[in-house]
């Protein structure tokens, strides 16, 4: 299996690097709040040895409704992703939407992410890859819910046909289960770490409920918190080389997907588990 590198930050992920730690909100909402939880990650993946990486949205394009808020779109985001990366030290990961923003946002971001329904937008796929290579970035293409694991093949072969050295990296999140409901099958981690790349766990979105938020009467995403950790450590267990993780400091308030992200003071523990799964997995 490949092994990509961040050069600038001294960050590697895949076989025999430690786990790859993507956390931070689920979009932007403001600068301190980016701050805030940015600065308690880092200080957990220090004193934890875990590379960090940052994550925020500057745009959630695919809200169930069209009042639901979106983020602080393109320019402000990544002013504020730029000063968080700069006050931190740390990379950034975000995600595009449309094309002729990849180059832009490859700009501030080393990891360039393709939203799980438009991993199959071949124009899209093509513009990111060659925006991260020419950065010296990754792209971490979240796998769609209606894909099979083994399918991604196809879009590390397009990511190969455009790239000389293919920057992908594959993220789970979870498949369609019936309506408003999604499950992650295990066995798909190896499935697509086979494909030759690292494959990353999206516990967060895992845990959604489509369409399915109660206090909005299915205006927005519902989710279970508490599944979470069960999803994180499982997919840590069957082999997955980073996780993908969304914290709040008061979730319930979060503007979006709060049903499905965690408290910022529970990732210490989390993460102290998810290295020791990942450490007794690689031994």
């Amino acid at each position: 299996m490949s092994t990509l590198s961040l050069e600038k930050y001294g960050i590697s992920i895949g076989e025999g690097h430690p786990l790859v730690v993507m956390a931070g909100l689920n979009v932007l909402e403001n600068e301190e709040l980016a701050m805030t939880v940015g600065a308690h990650l880092k200080a957990v993946c220090e004193k934890l040895g875990l590379p960090y990486i940052f994550k925020a949205s500057w745009d959630k394009a695919n809200r169930s409704s069209i009042t639901s808020y979106r983020g602080p779109g393109l320019q402000d985001g990544l002013e504020i992703l730029s000063k968080v990366k700069a006050e931190l030290g740390t990379p950034v990961v975000t995600d595009y939407h449309e094309m002729g923003q990849a180059e832009t946002v490859c700009e501030v971001a080393e990891v360039l992410q393709v939203p799980a329904f438009l991993c199959r937008q071949t124009d899209l796929v093509v513009e990111g890859a060659q925006a991260v290579e020419a950065a010296g970035g990754w792209l971490h293409v979240k796998k769609a819910q209606f894909l099979a694991p083994w399918d991604c093949k196809n879009i590390i072969t397009k990511v190969g046909e455009v790239t000389k050295n293919n920057p992908t990296l594959l993220c789970e999140r979870g498949a369609s289960f019936g309506y408003n409901n999604l499950v992650v099958d295990m066995l798909g981690i190896p499935a697509m770490k086979a494909l030759g790349v690292p494959v990353t766990i999206d516990a967060t979105h895992a845990v959604q409920l489509p369409g399915a938020d109660p206090r909005t009467a299915g205006g927005s995403t519902g989710g279970r918190r508490e599944g979470v950790p069960i999803i994180a450590k499982s997919a840590v267990a069957a082999g997955a080389d980073g996780v993908f993780l969304e914290f709040h400091t008061d979730p319930d308030k979060a503007l979006c997907d709060g049903p499905s992200c965690l408290p910022l003071d529970s990732a210490e523990g989390l993460l102290s588990q998810l290295k020791a799964i990942h450490e007794l997995v690689r031994s």
